[in-house]
């Protein structure tokens, strides 16, 4: 479902932000993307949706390249950043329905997914009210939800965890297993490494813009917890 090919991306001023970075997210994987602030990881999922463009290697999205094909992958991938930029000027509702017509979500459809999630988000009283009345953790679900709103093949979250309260962790959880039990695939950067451990069925760790770990979290975890192999990587890395 997506696949990085030697991907780098240098800044300027010479400075590689992400260095020569393999990676294959398969159909149905929960892939915890880890790293320490700064280690590439934001810059590695911008260069994925085409937010950032790169000089080196190649990225696809079910075998179309983001830079030959943008188009064509933009209509398979859902992206949250860590801090979502929402319309204020438009009631959650609006927004809802404004990123269905983007994606030609007929009628029918997206008012049962709206209805549906909006419920499990514990958002629907809200959805009325204009954006720029929401708290930051309400402008959060509301992302999601149009995330989720055109069931797309690939979803992009990065630290989709912060600022969301109990409920709507669990909520989150829930959602990207169903999405990934019906072959779509969830790539995401996060710092909550015992949610990862939980969560995902496979890792990647990132330091100072270079892969160290992948693979299947069983695997590299073994007998020890996610957090101790971080630790012993990073240790390593030093």
């Amino acid at each position: 479902m997506l696949e990085l090919r030697h991907f780098s991306k240098v800044y300027k001023g010479g400075k590689k932000a992400v260095d020569d970075f393999s990676l294959t997210v398969e159909a149905g994987d929960i892939y915890g993307f880890i790293g320490h602030n700064g280690a590439g990881k934001s810059t590695t999922i911008k260069a994925i949706v085409g937010v950032l463009d790169f000089e080196e290697g190649e990225i696809l999205v079910d075998g179309h390249s983001v830079q030959k094909s943008p188009m064509e992958c933009k209509k398979l991938i859902a992206y949250i950043p860590d801090n979502p930029d929402l319309y204020d000027h438009l009631t959650g509702i609006q927004y809802l329905n404004f990123i269905a017509d983007i994606f030609e979500v007929d009628r029918s459809e997206r008012e049962e997914r709206i209805g549906k999630f909006a419920q499990e988000f514990q958002i629907t009283g809200a959805l009325g009210n204009l954006i720029s009345s929401y708290s930051h953790g309400m402008k959060q679900k509301l992302a999601l939800i149009s995330a989720f709103i055109h069931t797309p093949k690939l979803l992009l979250l990065d630290e989709p965890f912060v600022g969301l309260d109990p409920e709507a962790s669990l909520a989150l959880k829930s959602t990207m297993h169903e999405i990934c039990k019906e072959g779509s695939a969830i790539f995401f950067s996060t710092h909550v490494l015992d949610v990862a451990e939980k969560l995902c069925n496979k890792i990647a760790i990132i330091k100072e813009g270079r892969l160290v770990e992948a693979g299947e979290m069983e695997a590299l975890t073994r007998n020890r917890s996610l957090e101790e192999l971080y630790m012993e990587v990073e240790e390593h890395e030093k």
